[in-house]
C-alpha cells in the first residue's frame, strides 16, 4: 500500500489505521494532527480509521513560529480580558527565529508572557524523534496561540486553523492572511472572509490587520475577540508608524487592541502601550536581538511602564517653556 505523507511517498503493509501509521513512523499521537485527503481526522477515530492505497496525508505539529505574584505586583493587578480569560502579562511573544528551543524557552521566561504564538507545520517524518516545541514550552502552563503565518489565501488559513484545533483543541487563534512577500501586509478582503467563517465555526479569532479604523471596526462587528493592527511591516523593527490610526482604533474598539508587527526595541513597545493599546505582540525584536534573553526582559518592562504611563495620563504638550519651580519668593 502506497501512502503520500507530507508530500513523501511511502510503502506500508495493510491493513493500517491512522494510529498504527503514527506508531510505525514513531510519532506521539497526542502531539500531532492528521489530515487525510484534505479531511481532518478526528483524534477519536485514529484507532479505527483504516487507510487505503493512494491516500494522501498531512501530519502537522506546532513549531516556533504564568501568573505569579511578582507579575501581579508589577502590573498593579491590571489584568486584561481576552476571550473571557484574564491575563496579567500584556506582552505576547512568538516562538520562531530563535537558535534553538532552549533559547526560545528562556526568552519566554524572561518576557513574562503568558500567551505564545505557534505556527502549524509538517512533522519531519524522516526524523520523528526530533524535539518539538511542546517539549520545552508547556501548553498547560502557557496559552498556545496557533497562527496562520505563511498563509496567503483564506482557504489556506481556514485549513491551517482547523488542523490546529484538532491537534490541541485550541479555539483561541490568530488569523493572518498575507499579501505580497515584500511587505507582508494583510490581504484584508480575504482576512474578512476567513474571519467570518472562523467565527461561525466557533473559533475565538484574534486578527492581524491593517491600521485602517474602518476595517478594524468591521472585524470587531464580525465577532473577532481582538484586533491586531500592524505598527509597521512584519519583522521591520520600524516601530509605530501611524500613531494617529492606532489611537483611533483604540478609541472605537470594545475588544482588546494589540499592536502586532514592526516593534524593534523597548521604546516602540512603550509607545504602543502609551497610545492605549491593550497589549503588544512581537517575535523578531526579541529573537534577533544580540542578547534575546536581555531584550525579552526589556520588552517586559517596557510594556509594563507604557501601560502605567497611559493609566497615569501624560502632561499636556505645550508650545513654550513652563518652569517647574514656583516663582513666588524668588530671591
Amino acid at each position: 500500500m502506497r501512502l503520500t505523507i507530507n508530500g513523501e511517498s511511502r510503502s506500508f503493509e495493510p491493513p493500517l489505521t491512522v494510529d498504527g501509521l503514527l506508531g510505525r513512523i514513531g510519532l506521539d499521537a497526542a502531539k500531532v494532527a492528521v489530515e487525510r485527503n484534505l479531511e481532518i481526522v478526528p483524534r477519536s477515530l485514529y484507532g479505527t480509521l483504516s487507510l487505503d492505497d493512494g491516500d494522501r496525508l498531512e501530519i502537522v505539529h506546532f513549531i516556533g513560529g504564568g501568573n505569579d505574584d511578582a507579575s501581579a505586583v508589577a502590573s498593579g493587578g491590571d489584568s486584561f480580558q481576552l476571550a473571557g480569560r484574564a491575563f496579567l502579562s500584556r506582552l505576547i511573544v512568538g516562538t520562531g527565529k530563535y537558535k534553538d528551543f532552549e533559547q526560545t524557552r528562556d526568552a519566554i521566561e524572561a518576557s513574562g508572557a503568558e500567551i505564545v504564538t505557534v505556527a502549524v507545520r509538517r512533522v519531519n517524518i524522516s526524523d520523528p524523534g526530533q524535539p518539538m516545541l511542546v517539549d520545552y514550552v508547556d501548553p498547560k502552563r502557557f496559552t498556545y496561540l496557533p497562527n496562520t503565518a505563511g498563509c496567503h489565501t483564506a482557504e489556506d488559513a481556514l485549513r491551517t486553523l482547523r488542523l490546529a484545533r484538532e491537534a490541541g483543541g485550541w479555539e483561541l487563534v490568530k488569523l493572518e492572511v498575507l499579501d505580497d512577500g515584500k511587505t507582508l501586509y494583510p490581504r484584508m478582503v480575504e482576512t474578512l472572509e476567513a474571519a467570518e467563517t472562523l467565527v461561525k465555526e466557533g473559533f475565538k479569532v484574534m486578527v492581524y490587520c491593517s491600521d485602517d479604523p474602518i476595517l478594524a471596526k468591521r472585524l470587531e462587528d464580525l465577532g473577532c475577540v481582538a484586533i491586531m493592527p500592524l505598527a509597521a511591516p512584519i519583522g521591520s523593527g520600524l516601530g509605530v508608524q501611524n500613531p494617529v490610526n492606532i489611537r483611533l482604533i483604540v478609541e472605537q474598539s470594545e475588544v482588546p487592541v494589540i499592536v502586532d508587527a514592526g516593534v524593534g526595541t523597548a521604546s516602540d513597545a512603550a509607545v504602543a502601550m502609551e497610545l492605549g493599546c491593550d497589549g503588544v505582540l512581537m517575535n523578531t525584536a526579541i529573537a534577533e536581538a544580540k542578547d534575546p534573553i536581555l531584550m525579552a526582559r526589556a520588552m517586559k518592562l517596557a510594556v509594563e511602564s507604557g501601560r502605567l504611563a497611559y493609566r497615569a495620563g501624560r502632561m499636556a504638550k505645550k508650545r513654550y517653556a513652563d518652569p517647574s519651580s514656583p516663582l513666588g519668593g524668588l530671591i
